[in-house]
Formats: C-alpha cells, sequence, structure tokens
C-alpha cells in the first residue's frame, strides 16, 4: 500500500502540482472561499486532473492537524526519498552548501530553514533523529514547497556524519556566541557545512567538539541571539553572497 501524507495551504500544494501533480490523490477545498486565489488554484488542481472534494473549514482543519489551512489541504503520495545522504554526498558539486541543524524541534522553525535553505540554494539539510523535528504537514505549510525541493536526511548519530562530511573535504563551520570570529570574517565560498543549534541551547557540546571552526554572527543590540531560522538565512546568504562575488 502506497504511503500517504497531507500537505496544506496554497504555497505548499501548488508546489506538489506543479513538481510532481501525479502523486496528488485528492484536494478538499471550502467552496464557501470565492476569491482570485482560491480560483486560480483550483483552476490548476483541475489542469492537473486532480479529484477535488468540497468540504467544510472544519472537516478541512481536521484532515490538515490545523486551522492555518487557507481553505484547502490535499492527500498525497509521499514521494520516495530522491537520494540516501551518500548518494547526495557523491554527487554534490564542488562548492558544496549544506546546512546541519542540531535540535531544532519546533516544525515552524525547520519549515523556515527549509525555505531558506532552497532560497540560498543548500544542497541539503542535515539532523539528528533524535531530538529534531521532522518533515509533517505544519513543517510543509511554512516551508511553502521548500519542503518538496531541499532534501532532509535525519542521521542517527550526528557527529559521525560531521566527521563523514570532514572526510569529504566538507569544512564544518559551527555557530556560537562565544566564537572569536564572525561569519563575515570567514571564508565560505569552499565546500561548507553550517552548523546551528536551537535557539537560546545552542549545539550540543559534542557537536561543537566536532566542527573545525566556530563563528558567530555579530549583535549590536540587546538582544543575546537570532531565532534559528533568522540565523540560518544571515549565514547561508553571506554563504551565496560571497560566492557570487
Amino acid at each position: 500500500m502506497t504511503a500517504h501524507k497531507v500537505l496544506f495551504g496554497f504555497h505548499a500544494i501548488t508546489v506538489r502540482l506543479k513538481t510532481a501533480p501525479e502523486s496528488v490523490q485528492e484536494v478538499l477545498f471550502d467552496a464557501s472561499r470565492r476569491d482570485a486565489r482560491m480560483k486560480q488554484f483550483l483552476t490548476r488542481a483541475r489542469e492537473a486532473n486532480v479529484r477535488l472534494i468540497e468540504a467544510d473549514s472544519l472537516r478541512i482543519a481536521k484532515m490538515a492537524g490545523s486551522h492555518g489551512h487557507q481553505g484547502v489541504a490535499a492527500r498525497v503520495a509521499a514521494l520516495p526519498s530522491a537520494h540516501s545522504l551518500d548518494d547526495l554526498l557523491d554527487q554534490l558539486p564542488a562548492n558544496a552548501l549544506l546546512l546541519v541543524l542540531d535540535g531544532v524541534t519546533d516544525p515552524h522553525n525547520l519549515g523556515a530553514c527549509l525555505r531558506v535553505a532552497d532560497g540560498a540554494g543548500a544542497h541539503a539539510i542535515i539532523a539528528p533523529k533524535d531530538h529534531a523535528a521532522g518533515i509533517n504537514a505544519t513543517v510543509a505549510k511554512v516551508a511553502s514547497g521548500a519542503a518538496e525541493t531541499v532534501p532532509y536526511f535525519m542521521v542517527t548519530n550526528l557527529a559521525r556524519t560531521l566527521n563523514e562530511l570532514k572526510e569529504r573535504n566538507i569544512w564544518i563551520i559551527g555557530t556560537s556566541d562565544d566564537a572569536d570570529k564572525t561569519i563575515y570574517q570567514t571564508d565560505l565560498r569552499g565546500p561548507i557545512a553550517l552548523v546551528l543549534g536551537a535557539e537560546g541551547v545552542g549545539m550540543r557540546q559534542l557537536t561543537r567538539k566536532t566542527c573545525d571552526e566556530l563563528v558567530g554572527i555579530p549583535m549590536q543590540g540587546a538582544v543575546e541571539s537570532l531565532n534559528v531560522s533568522v540565523a540560518s538565512a544571515v549565514c547561508l546568504y553571506e554563504a551565496l553572497r560571497q560566492r557570487q562575488g
């Protein structure tokens, strides 16, 4: 039996309709919503020959597990993972850009990190299987389609995986409030993995010890740290800036 999952929100479902329309089994939509965005969405769904089901907001919320569904939810076949982590690493370009999240358990943060990773051109996100959020409908909604485009690998032993990255000549750069240098003073043009920990807690001690170097994000105001998705954006886009420069 084919495994399935639920997507909700216009953007997440539209990306799936665009990238793998055959995997969309059915779409529930709130017929009381008649605005232009809903009409445009339904037109795209009909063009993809998707089964459309009228439903009230409560039924859609029950299916989505959230009231933030925007009036649409879809039951979709789970797409097979395109690669194992090893396969992906074998195919990475010379200037690989990876994001490693150590202990990020909030699905909204993970969704935002996926969206940032997609925008900055990161090749994958890696996280530990324990103490980390997995991909669910909330993550997919917040990611606005990036959960479908950015490979997300959960590994049993993060420190061991980081050491395997080192063996492939990928430089491991951890972020820390007490680092001696900033992200702007670091060469990010080569193959790198940027490691961020959960807000407030930071990286676990073993993860920190495994990093090749530590960098910080300069903070000029009263707050001591940034949300992990914001910090990911700062680091990834600095890498992108250097690579395009």
